[in-house]
């Protein structure tokens, strides 16, 4: 099977990140940046690095661009040439483009000249962060869109010894439950008959209303 080629443009925190980690993934991976310094120190880690200006359509030809399955655009500092960049790769021909957004105007932007995905790492850590900190039950917090989540929650007492049949989520909130972790075990699509324990992790997905329904009648202890 042939392996997917990424190219990431920006090389800082976030584009950094993702370039190792799709790395460390076994992909292909151009990394671009018009800072050398930066380039220099992914040389090792991606495929490619090269230095370039991704605002000058000759170079992102030249290199092969509209060829690569998904390019995503990570320049946080600079949004013009975050949006002059995104606007040259669509006019390429590029399938499928992410863009770090880095305020609300900057997205409506992308929106409108068709970044297939937007990104707002720093909103979205903090959405994460501020959901984990209100409830002690919530592990992990992942938006699906405006108003639906995957939410990792801890079962408590109230829950313990009940089978997902008796308890009935999905009829009475309106969430599945479409994965139990129990210590190093992960039960997915678990059965009707499962007998939830205290301090299972419930990987829940639904409307963000319906979740904390959940959790304020049924999971807190308070």
């Amino acid at each position: 099977m042939k392996k997917k080629q990424f190219a990431v443009i920006g090389l800082g925190r976030f584009g950094g990140s993702i370039c190792r980690t799709l790395s460390e993934q076994g992909m292909e991976v151009l990394a671009i940046d018009i800072d050398e310094d930066r380039v220099n120190e992914y040389a090792s880690i991606a495929s490619h690095a090269v230095v370039g200006d991704s605002t000058d359509e000759a170079v992102l030809k030249s290199l092969g661009i509209r060829n690569f399955d998904h390019v995503i655009v990570a320049i946080g500092d600079n949004i013009q040439a975050s949006i002059l960049t995104t606007l040259i790769l669509k006019e390429l021909g590029v399938q499928n483009i992410t863009v770090k957004a880095t305020n609300d105007y900057h997205e409506k932007v992308l929106k409108k000249i068709g970044a297939d995905q937007i990104v707002h790492p720093e909103r979205d850590m903090g959405e994460r962060i501020a959901h984990n900190i209100i409830s002690n039950n919530v592990l992990d917090y992942l938006e699906l869109s405006d108003v639906h989540s995957i939410v990792e929650i801890v079962a408590s007492d109230r829950l313990d010894g009940h089978s997902l049949l008796e308890l009935d989520i999905r009829a009475r909130y309106g969430i599945n439950i479409v994965a139990i972790k129990r210590g190093n075990q992960v039960i997915v699509s678990p059965l009707a008959s499962e007998i939830i324990r205290k301090g299972d992790v419930l990987i829940v997905i639904g409307a963000d209303e319906d979740i904390d329904r959940f959790e304020a009648k049924v999971v807190s202890n308070e």
